[in-house]
């Protein structure tokens, strides 16, 4: 997959293209990546996303826009595994808000990147002000020669699927209800970096998964599966959250405690995956009854895996 940031100048050649955050994406933007994959096969041209970042709602309210599902990183590696060649990331900023409807279409579909189909969802809005809709892009089409389609919102359990519903659901602990909405099981990626050593000192040595944003969508003690060391995926307790017990205004952390683990993770790209939550973080008195609940979160997390490993059809011997 290409990636470019910026928006260029001319276009290298023609594209389906699809605009939007993808924040997540999640089974609403799974279909239209598929939408946009059917048309860019049919007309011979390169599957196109373009995205922005940050995210308009963190340009203009920081303190009050939405917490992130996805890093970056993590959005263009999902992107790619649906078929995605060419993301070109956008720089939102002061200069960009001011950009009309109008000039947007020229400046950006029509010679930055040559649009020949263009699928955007039923309620998009784009320019100053978000003076930009369907019609006017319906409009443009027909001036400057390319086609543009709306596809509408998917329903899950009637509700409308969308990053917001995701957000919802992984903050009150529904994890499988995230993992419908997300087509798969909620991950965290991120680099193994150094922690502070408490958790070996209390018996439960931990690797600390260094997080892009610090407002996690989801915080407290889950059974997990850390990916990307080995030959398989290994089974832990993972916490995620401000510590409380150990400092009062601490930032957000994640850590996972691998069952029966010796190697070395340190500075390694890993992946996360919650698979069930126990409970929301505690303060706790002493550093002696912290060290007690968390044995009995790993006796917990070692249960749920032993169920799960049960529920696993074995391959029959022949």
């Amino acid at each position: 997959m290409r990636i470019s940031r910026g928006l260029p100048a001319a276009a290298a050649g023609p594209a389906a293209l699809t605009i939007g955050s993808f924040d997540g994406v999640h089974v609403g933007h799974q279909a239209m990546l598929a939408e946009l994959t059917r048309a860019g096969r049919a007309l011979g041209v390169p599957l196109c996303v373009l995205t922005f970042e940050p995210h308009p709602r963190e340009f203009f309210a920081p303190d009050k826009a939405p917490t992130r599902l996805t890093s970056l990183r993590e959005k263009l590696e999902l992107l790619a595994q649906r078929g995605v060649e060419r993301v070109h990331i956008c720089r939102f900023n002061f200069a960009f808000a001011q950009i009309t409807a109008e000039e947007f279409i020229e400046r950006v579909l029509v010679r930055g990147l040559d649009t020949r189909w263009l699928l955007v969802g039923d309620d998009f809005r784009f320019g100053a002000r978000r003076a930009g809709d369907f019609p006017l892009l319906k409009q443009a089409a027909r001036r400057f020669g390319f086609e543009v389609a709306t596809m509408a919102s998917v329903q899950l359990d009637g509700e409308r699927v969308s990053s917001t519903a995701v957000r919802r659901a992984l903050a009150t602990g529904e994890l499988d209800r995230a993992a419908r909405l997300l087509g798969r099981t909620y991950t965290i990626s991120g680099r193994v970096v150094r922690g502070d050593g408490l958790g070996r000192k209390l018996g439960f040595p931990t690797a600390n998964v260094q997080m892009k944003h610090n407002r996690p969508p989801l915080t407290g003690i889950y059974a997990a599966r850390l990916h990307g060391f080995g030959s398989g995926p290994l089974n832990g307790v993972a916490s995620l959250g401000v510590r409380p017990t150990i400092r009062p205004d601490g930032a957000p952390t994640l850590e996972i405690h691998l069952f029966d683990f010796e190697g070395e993770l340190y500075r390694q790209h890993v992946r996360v995956e919650f698979l069930h939550k126990f409970r929301d973080e505690e303060k706790y008195a002493d550093l002696g009854t912290l060290q007690r609940q968390i044995a009995r979160d790993v006796e917990n997390a070692r249960a749920f895996f032993d169920r799960q490993d049960a529920k696993t059809p074995r391959p029959v011997k022949r």
